[in-house]
């Protein structure tokens, strides 16, 4: 077991949950009250990265991340550093092609909260965060615990945008998934499949785990 990509892995995986979740929240809840010409493109866009093959998402981050691009200039001459090739890019990437997995289970839940419930929200007197945090998120809850654990366990095994962005740099940008792929390509099945067998593990547990909950919160305020 590599260790060092293994931590790697679950620090990529917590930071992607913490900072993406709290914006596909606001953004799901956006998309699902909204109703105006252009929200079909965006939804295709916000979708995009379920279909696109990750080498040709990997790409394009590349192309953007990289000081031939006017975003990685700018980016590396603010912070000093370069978006390629670091845990700083790799996060960055993460955010990007978690997107749908955190926003769509978010989206649908608050689709679900009736319109009639809001109404009755405001008609209370309660602003739109008020009726946000005591009236909605509770309700949308199993759909946010699904965002997230899809998050999660899609990051801790994504490897075409990982290898693109970040390469295969130890205690940088080396995940588990790609130091999988170096033990294969060294014939260490072992430790390769060990390595598998961790990770299919914890996404497993980490799912069973989101569906017990949401199984519960449903029956709570079923």
């Amino acid at each position: 077991m590599d260790w060092e990509a293994f931590t790697l892995s679950l620090r990529l995986g917590a930071l992607t949950v913490l900072l993406l979740v709290p914006l596909a929240i606001l953004a799901g809840r956006a998309l699902a009250v909204s109703r105006f010409r252009g929200k079909p493109a965006i939804e295709a866009l916000v979708t995009l990265p379920l279909v696109l093959p990750p080498t040709v998402l990997g790409f394009y981050l590349l192309s953007g991340f990289g000081t031939g691009n006017s975003f990685g200039r700018a980016f590396e001459a603010v912070f000093g550093t370069s978006l390629v090739f670091t845990f700083e890019g790799l996060l960055l990437a993460s955010l990007i092609v978690n997107i749908p997995f955190a926003m769509q289970p978010i989206q649908r839940a608050f689709e679900a909260v009736g319109p009639e419930l809001r109404e009755a929200s405001a008609s209370c007197g309660n602003g739109w965060w008020r009726s946000l945090w005591r009236i909605e998120l509770p309700l949308a809850w199993p759909g946010i615990l699904t965002g997230m654990a899809l998050t999660f366990a899609h990051t801790l095994g994504e490897f075409g945008v990982v290898l693109m962005v970040g390469g295969s740099i130890p205690g940088e940008t080396r995940t588990v998934s790609i130091a999988i792929y170096d033990r294969v390509q060294a014939f260490d099945e072992a430790a390769a499949g060990e390595m598998a067998a961790v990770l299919l593990a914890i996404s497993l547990a980490t799912i069973a785990l989101t569906f017990f909950l949401t199984q519960r919160i449903g029956r709570r305020h079923g």
